[in-house]
Order: structure tokens, then sequence, then C-alpha cells
């Protein structure tokens, strides 16, 4: 009889191990999470809810901790995709443009005039190129979740009004750590300066450095580049989404269920960042008024004006096709074409 429900005992506990709820996984107890962005912006206000709801939802296993600024890579951002395969990072909410040099295919959003709307754009990252972007990315051992958004990048200055390629002539422009970028300013013929955005900052004050290009509502609002720049081109150069990402080896480390809530809770999170970041750009003048209100001279240039700055660049669009994929490049303009 002892032996019996020694027996009942040893059946229950075994049971009991096999059904036990994701709960009983246990973690390390922090988990980091890369912004190349402050606190203060679209990323930053995502990051935080990003964690809060991570917290939650897994009761407290997955404990995340926001790192702003490039705190984890020291300024480089090219660097952050690497610290993410490693599993220094476990978490980013990464610009695409920072990860292009480890995934070239993450170029096709910095070909020059290539993205004329805000629907071109997400009707690319919904459909094939966008899927085939998040297999290259997996294929290097990060695993993206949703996608987020910086936003189209603006360029601004404190020398002149920019209209034509002549208006570039000499200024000195920081660019993203992008050889892309470079080819693309010296081809409208700006000299671009790459260089760490917080040392790009002080060069701006000192008058150094003449201008830079960002999304409006992700860098130039939040960090008052009127106080420097006086004169902002809206031209859709670029576009800059944000992934929300999880390195490989953190994401094998949970368990299916947590798996689960971390996918969905990324999915939605993203959604809600791009949302955020295009806040007073569609259907609103909000974002354009704030920088007018602080005393900045706004062009918008007319489709004839973008036309010109799009012949002048097209060298640097044919010579980086083959470097992103041919066949990439072509789905993604078919989609752009029928998305105008």
């Amino acid at each position: 009889m002892r032996g019996f429900r020694a027996a009942v005992v040893l059946v229950v506990l075994t049971v009991t191990a096999v059904l036990a709820p994701a709960e009983a996984q246990t973690y390390k107890p922090e988990f980091r999470v890369s912004h190349v962005a402050a606190e203060n912006t679209s990323f930053g206000r995502a990051g935080v809810r990003f964690v809060e709801l991570l917290k939650a939802r897994t009761q407290g296993r997955v404990n995340a901790k926001n790192y702003w600024s490039g705190q984890l890579f020291a300024g480089k951002q090219t660097n952050e995709f690497t610290l993410l395969n490693q599993g220094v990072a476990d978490f980013a909410f990464g610009s695409t443009i920072n990860w292009s040099p480890q995934v070239e295919e993450l170029n096709l959003f910095n070909l020059p005039f290539l993205f004329p709307s805000y629907a071109a754009l997400d009707a690319v990252e919904e459909g094939e190129p966008g899927q085939k972007i998040f297999k290259a990315i997996e294929a290097k051992g990060v695993v993206p979740l949703g996608w987020g958004e910086n936003g189209f990048r603006e360029v601004t200055n404190r020398a002149r009004a920019i209209r034509k390629p002549e208006d570039m002539a000499g200024l000195k422009i920081r660019v993203v750590g992008s050889p892309l970028f470079i080819d693309s300013f010296r081809a409208l013929g700006a000299n671009p300066i790459n260089m760490n955005f917080g040392e790009a900052l002080q060069a701006f004050q000192q008058g150094t450095v003449d201008g830079q290009e960002n999304p409006i509502v992700n860098v130039i609002i939040p960090y008052k580049l009127w106080t420097s720049q006086k004169h902002i081109t809206l031209w859709k150069q670029a576009i800059d989404p944000m992934i929300i990402a999880i390195s490989r080896l953190t994401w094998d480390g949970l368990s299916p269920a947590d798996r689960e809530i971390v996918r969905k809770t990324a999915v939605e999170v993203a959604a809600w960042q791009k949302a955020d970041a295009r806040k007073g750009l569609v259907n609103s003048t909000e974002a354009v008024d704030e920088l007018r209100k602080n005393g900045m001279e706004v062009v918008v240039l007319s489709s004839a004006e973008v036309a010109v700055l799009r012949d002048k660049t097209r060298p640097v669009y044919d010579k980086w096709v083959p470097k992103i994929g041919a066949d990439l490049v072509k789905a993604a303009e078919q989609i752009i074409s029928r998305a105008k």
C-alpha cells in the first residue's frame, strides 16, 4: 500500500511538471533593450510601453530595462546589430539605417527618393519585400518582430534654403554612418560628414557643421534643432523604418508561451509607435507648424523639384541596386508604383 501511494505521488508530480505553465520559467533578472534615440521620442515612449507590457503580461518573468541614446553601443550606432546578434542586447528598437551595414537588404529604404509616401512604405513592409527583409535579418541571428518608424529624413541647415542641387554645394552635412547616404549627398554636391550625433549637436552650435538630415518628429523637434538650423527642406530623400527585434540567443531561451507574448506585444507596440511617429504629419500640419513657430524657414519641394534631385542621384541608385538585390528592389518599385 505504501508503495502504491508513492507511485501515485510520483505520477502526480510528473504530470504537474509536464503541464506546468510558463510561470515556472525562470530567466535572468534583466533583459536589456537598446535604443538609439532618447526617452522623449516616439521610440522612447514606445520603449517604456513595451517594457511595462512585457512585465505585466509575463507576470514579471521578462523584466526588461531600456537603455537610451546608444548607451549599450557607446554611441557607435552601426554596432547595435552586432550586439544584438551576440546577445549583449536582448531587444532593440533599431533603425534600419544603422543595421544596413550588416544586412544590405535594409539599404532599400536608403535609396534616394524611392518612397514618395507613407502608403508606399506600408505596402512594401507588408508585402513580399518586407517578408524577404525579415528573413534576411533572421538569417543573421536576430529575430525581427514588428515594423515601427523613425520617419522620412528631411534636410536642415544654417546657411540657406535648399531647392536644387546647386544649393547643396559646399555645405557640410552630418549624415548617418551609411556609405549609401555619403554617396547620395556627394552626388548632390554637399560635403557629407559622418559623426556621432552627440558630437554633431555641439558642432551645429559651434558652426563647424552646417546641417544634418533626420526625421521631424523623432529628432528635429525633440532635439530643438531650430536653435542652430534655420532652414529645413521637406524632400523625403529617404525613409527610416524602425524594427523591434530580439536576439536569437534570447529568443531561444524563452518558453514557447513567452515567445508568443513577446511577439504579440512587439507587433502591438510597433504599430502604436508608428502612429505616434506620424502625429502632426498625416492629415495635419501640426509638426511643420511647430517648426515655423520656432523660427525655421520651411521649404516644401514641388514634384518637379524632387525629380531634378532624383535624377542627380540616379547613378547612386543604380550603383546600390545590385548590393541590395535587384529582385528585391524591382518588387518594391512595382508596389510603390501602385501605392502612389
